[in-house]
This record gives structure tokens, C-alpha cells and sequence, in this order.
């Protein structure tokens, strides 16, 4: 579904990425993660062909994203923006939902549609002015403008920035819901725990090219590659690795749980 092929992208004649490839199957749920200036945004807007390969190629849906109108490729690929308000473009919740499907759809009666159900399904007031919601709402608000289209691949640049944790798990949880349906979900994120708690697997993003690209938990207890990227490892992962071989592999809450326990019971 995405295919990246030896992929430089410079900034001024600025190296940031260099022969970058890898691939990503339909259904997959990825995050993105390294240290802040790695490359992470700039590769994501590579994805829907904001920005174009300086070399090499990308190809999303067996479209080529240097040959390949934005408008086009915004038909297979819904990004979400880490600020909202770069987003966010009309005066109501509904208008904001209606405005991308009124770009890909003619039917008046469909896009009345999908309105009404977004906004039933996130609990919007439709007449509401974004700009006077929250920074959650407004994060909210712009998932769901990307959620009616419902496009093929969810891109996803730090999408719980700023949110509580209330407003955290209701957007994690829809997006992985999406996922569970078919969405592909491709997340930047610089928080280990929400990482090792929704994807699959992971890319780290350093130097300029990839540092690592394996199931999450692999990733997670890689403590040379994490700290290559300047990542701590999600604290259960991190206390694991501090009490030594006998806990090797545990990443979850429930695994240390049931390691204790059976440490008890010796």
C-alpha cells in the first residue's frame, strides 16, 4: 500500500532523510518515533505528498507521489496536523466536517449523511463555533473532518498533544477502532506508553535514515536503539530491564502482574 525507496528529502540543500525504504501493508498500525529534528514530520508529509522525495520514490496506493496531485492522493490519505488550528478552516463544527467531503463527494444527501453521523458519534453540538472548544475539542473536531472521508491510510503527527488524559484515550481509542476495521494508522509520537499501548510496530527515525523497524515490543526493549534516538522505554518496559534477566520481555502492566505472582508462589 506505501512504499518508500531509497528516499532523500533535504531542506536547503540539508540532508534530513537519506535512502530511506520500507513498506507498509494495508491494515498495519505504525508509529513513527526519535528525537525531536529527527526527520518524523517531515517524513509524514511525505506520505500524502506535501512534501516531494528529493530522490528516490514514494508510492501510496500505486500512486507516485512526485507525479501525483495533493488533491489526489487526500482522497486515500486523511492527515491530521499536531496544531488543529492550522487545520481547522470554518465557522461551525458541521461546516468543518462538510468542508472535505463536499471536495470528494457530489452527493448532497451522502454528505448530509456522514455529517450527522460524525458528529452523533463524537458528540459535537454541529452549530458550535470550533475556535471557542478546547485545544482537546478542536484536536477532535479536526479527526473528525478526516474521519468522514473515510480514507484508506490515517496519518497522524502527535495527535494527543496537548489533551488530558480523558481526551487522550477517546481519540486513541477511535483511531484504533478505525484501525480494527481496516484503517491503516500511521502515528508520529513521543510518548512511549501510548506507542507500546496502540501500534504494532515500529519505526524509529534517526541520523537521517531508520534505526530501527520491528514489532513494538521488540523496539520497546531495545534500550541501545532508544537511547540512540534519545527515547526512555516506556516505564513498566524500563523497571523490567532494572530487575534483571528474570523479567526480560515485559512491557505491559498485566505481564508484570503475573510475573510477580508467580514469583510468589515459588
Amino acid at each position: 500500500m506505501i512504499k518508500f525507496s531509497n528516499v532523500c528529502f533535504a531542506y536547503d540543500k540539508a540532508n534530513i532523510l537519506e535512502n530511506v525504504s520500507f513498506t507498509i501493508e494495508k491494515g498495519e498500525f505504525v508509529a513513527i518515533v526519535g528525537r525531536n529534528g529527527a526527520g518524523k514530520t517531515t517524513l509524514m508529509k511525505l506520505f500524502n505528498g506535501l512534501l516531494k522525495p528529493t530522490s528516490g520514490n514514494v508510492s501510496v496506493s500505486n500512486l507516485d507521489t512526485r507525479l501525483s496531485k495533493t488533491s489526489e492522493l487526500a482522497r486515500h490519505v486523511g492527515f491530521l496536523f499536531q496544531n488543529p488550528d492550522r487545520q481547522i478552516c470554518r465557522n461551525t463544527v458541521k461546516d468543518e466536517i462538510a468542508f472535505g467531503l463536499n471536495c470528494v463527494l457530489d452527493n448532497k444527501s451522502e454528505i448530509e449523511k456522514r455529517c450527522r453521523e460524525t458528529i452523533e458519534s463524537f458528540g459535537f453540538s454541529g452549530q458550535k463555533d470550533p475556535f471557542s472548544l478546547s485545544r482537546g475539542e478542536r484536536q477532535k473536531v479536526a479527526l473528525a473532518s478526516i474521519i468522514a472521508l473515510s480514507p484508506e491510510i490515517l496519518v497522524l503527527d502527535e495527535p494527543t498533544t496537548g489533551l488530558d488524559y480523558k481526551e487522550c484515550m477517546h481519540i486513541m481509542n477511535i483511531i484504533k477502532e478505525l484501525n480494527r476495521s481496516g484503517t491503516t494508522v500511521i502515528m508520529v509520537c513521543h510518548d512511549m506508553e501510548l506507542v507500546s499501548d496502540f501500534a504494532r510496530r515500529v519505526i524509529v527515525i534517526g541520523d537521517g535514515g531508520i534505526l530501527a523497524d520491528d514489532m513494538c515490543k521488540k523496539v520497546m526493549l531495545n534500550s541501545a536503539v532508544l537511547a540512540r534516538a534519545s527515547l526512555a522505554p516506556p516505564q513498566i518496559a524500563e523497571l523490567a530491564i532494572r530487575l534483571g534477566d528474570d523479567f526480560g520481555g515485559i512491557l505491559t502492566i498485566d505481564e508484570m502482574t503475573d510475573k510477580i505472582e508467580s514469583r510468589c508462589l515459588q
